[in-house]
Parts: structure tokens; sequence; C-alpha cells
């Protein structure tokens, strides 16, 4: 149910059409010889492009050749993305005969491959767009486009200590007794790891007058809280084994995992992409090792940095994710997928045509500035 509502929540801050819609739409009214046809909210609508199965590059033109896509191509991704990625990968395969490989590792640590470590990929996939907003754009990449979401959320065992007290309204009565271990990743590295600090924060702060919990209670939080060795696709071994009793994470990995799960609060859960809940998540502020990271509605980015290899299939790959195969693939993988998925207007001449086609083009998607 909380993933349908989020779905049509993030469906009204995209409605428009695609320029693949607009193209299909003047085509129609050319064949019964109407004329004065103009796009959609958030289409181009003005370039010619080609269809689904055109070749596009990394360019606007999409004249690459299939003989110069390779047959090979690399993704780097979030480690949430790996299960919606996995179920892909064969299909995808399968679809353009290409062999992909993949690396999961936080949103984070895999920007850094691309700035720090010097490495190619030919697909970035990060939890948090603006990572690629803020540290892809302008040095080592064009565009991108949002193309899912998620919210935050906390899983336990059965056995786990107060798990049979344990609801929504009283989760944090729960998680600051002295005898329970919480668990996240890594805020320097993983945004599920600096959202889950900050959906602590976040209970401590008012909205609409009220707050969860005091400050206090914020603190023994945190001290109940650990960093134990990976990113969030490892917190459900250490969850099992009893290293942790209760992790926080996405809804997403809770969601299809076979345990039980509490749904948060809208305040806390960083799902809801309106200016008021959007006011109110940017009061949660966390400080790591790899820069200052402030609370905003969860969306996910994808783009093909202009170090790819094979920049085509990168840009296939995110075509992908546009399609119904694709979307139907993240929400059985628990994500709500962004239909159509959204690049911004300011860099729209540098997205692939395979991919404007698919795509709304805007300046913000509700507040989030784009």
């Amino acid at each position: 149910m909380k993933q349908r509502e989020q779905y049509e929540h993030w469906q009204g801050l995209t409605r428009g059409r695609s320029r693949r819609d607009v193209l299909k739409a003047v085509g129609a009214a050319g064949v019964v010889g109407l004329a004065g046809c103009s796009g959609g909210d958030g289409g181009d609508g003005g370039s010619d492009g080609g269809d689904g199965g055109s070749d596009g590059g990394s360019g606007g033109d999409g004249a690459t050749p299939t003989a110069s896509l390779g047959d090979s191509m690399t993704i780097f991704h979030a480690g949430s993305l790996a299960p919606p990625f996995s179920e892909a990968e064969s299909q995808f395969e399968d679809q353009y005969d290409v062999d992909v490989t993949r690396e999961a590792k936080g949103s984070v640590a895999s920007t850094q491959k691309i700035t720090q470590q010097g490495r190619s990929t030919d697909v970035l996939g990060v939890s948090d767009f603006r990572l690629i907003r803020n540290r892809i754009l302008p040095d080592y990449g064009d565009w991108y486009a949002i193309f899912t979401t998620n919210s935050m959320s906390i899983q336990y065992r059965e056995d786990s200590p107060g798990a049979g007290d344990i609801a929504k309204d009283n989760w944090w009565e729960v998680l600051t007794r002295d005898d329970v271990t919480i668990g996240h990743s890594d805020p320097a590295v993983d945004p599920g790891g600096y959202r889950a600090v900050m959906t602590q924060q976040l209970g401590a702060e008012e909205f609409d007058g009220e707050r969860l919990y005091d400050e206090a209670t914020y603190r023994k939080l945190r001290e109940n809280s650990t960093v134990p060795t990976g990113t969030e696709t490892n917190l459900e071994g250490q969850l099992k084994s009893g290293e942790l009793d209760y992790v926080f994470y996405y809804q997403s990995i809770s969601s299809t995992a076979d345990l039980p799960f509490i749904d948060l609060q809208a305040e806390v859960d960083l799902s809801k992409a309106t200016s008021d809940y959007a006011e109110h998540y940017a009061k949660a502020e966390v400080e790591t090792d790899s820069g200052t990271f402030v609370g905003a509605p969860i969306a996910y980015g994808l783009t093909v940095p202009g170090v790819a290899e094979a920049p085509g299939r990168g840009a296939q790959w995110v075509e992908y994710f546009a399609t119904e195969a694709g979307r139907t693939i993240l929400e059985n993988q628990g994500l709500v997928p962004v239909d159509p998925i959204v690049v911004p207007a300011s860099s729209e001449d540098a997205v692939p045509d395979r991919v404007l086609d698919v795509a709304s083009s805007k300046s913000a998607l509700g507040p989030l500035e784009l």
C-alpha cells in the first residue's frame, strides 16, 4: 500500500509527456492533416529523434552505429540497486547481446571511483541524484536522469529485543532500550547511512507543531547505533546473525526480505517530495569525511559519465528503466519508479536521443532543484 501511495505521489510530480509521446502525437496529427501541435509539459518536442530502438550514444544526435557500441559494458551502482539491476541484467544482455559487469558499492564510494580513482564506467547509478549533480557534473559528465525513489524503514528479527512491543507509533521507545543494538551503513560512503542518521535527527524536529520525541531520545538512538562493516547489502546478514537487533535501511530492501519491518512516518522517512516536507527534511544535516549532506526527498539518479567506453550501451541501460519492463523490475524489488524519467532541462542538449525520447525535461521535480 505504501509503495502505491508513493508511486501516485511521484506520478503527480512527473505528470507530462515524454518526447517519444510528443513525436507520436505529432505523427498522428500529420496523418489526419492537423497542424500547429506543440509538445507536452516536459518533452522536448523540437528536435528530430529516433524511437526506442535507435542506437544513440553519449551525444544527442543518436547516430552512433551499433558496431561502435561494443560487446561489453560496466556499471557502478548503489548497493540498494543491486536487486533490480541483477534482475535486469540477463534480460538486457539477451536483448542487446552485450556482457554486463556490475560493481555494487555505496553511492558516494561509487562516485569516487570516477572522480578520485580515475576509473571508467558506462553507467553510474546512485541512490541520491545530487551526487551526480554536484560531484559528476560538469567535469565527469553532462546529464543525468531521475528514475526511481524509495523511503527509509526499520527491519528486525522476530526475536530482536523488544520485537513484541515495537510498532510504527513507538519504535523510538524500543530502540532506545539499553539492550538494543541498531545498525546502519557508513554515512561517509553510502546515502543509506547518512539517511539513517537523518531519520533519527528528524524525529526530534518539529513538523506541523509536533515532534516524535525529544533531543535526549535522539541522543540515545545515536548511542545505540553502530556502523558495521559493509553497505546496506551486508546489513541483512548481520541482522539475521544477531550481530544487530535493528537496522535502518531502505523500504525496498525491507519489503523484499523475509523479516519483519516498520514503515516510518512521512516526516522522517524522506519519501515526500512536497515543499513542506522538503523544508522539514532539510533540517537534517550529517557531516562526514566525504562531505556534509543535507536532508531531502529520496530520488535515485542514473548517468552515462563522460569517461564511458561504451556510452551507447549506457544510454540503452538508462532507457531500459524508462520502459514497462524496467519499471516492473523496480516495482518488483520494492522501489517506486518515476514515470516518465526526468532529465534536467538545463542539460537537455547533452541527453542521448534514446533517453530524451522517453524522458520528461524539467527544471525542477517538485521541490527538488535539478
